[in-house]
């Protein structure tokens, strides 16, 4: 996992998209992205530091842009797409 901090980190890395279509609350992604994702009662992953009416799509740091990757492929349900920066 890169967890490097550096100059790089505050650029984002892209939007992490949730689509709660498919999302079953397993958890996997908050436990990949802590800094970036948490659960809520029923284990489905909430943006640390967002808004609640945007849930759906959380920005991902530089820094942190390899785990996100990594959390997209593991995804049980393939509810995660990383979208590219804008």
């Amino acid at each position: 996992m890169s967890r490097a901090a550096g100059p790089g980190a505050a650029m984002p890395g892209g939007t992490l998209h949730i689509d709660w279509t498919l999302c079953d609350g397993r958890g996997l992604c908050t436990e990949l992205l802590p800094e970036l994702l948490d659960r809520d009662e029923w284990g489905y992953p909430l943006a640390v530091n967002g808004a609640r009416d945007a849930r759906s799509d959380v920005l991902v740091p530089a820094a942190l842009t390899a785990d996100a990757r990594q959390a997209v492929a593991l995804c049980p349900r393939a509810a995660l797409r990383l979208l590219p920066p804008t």
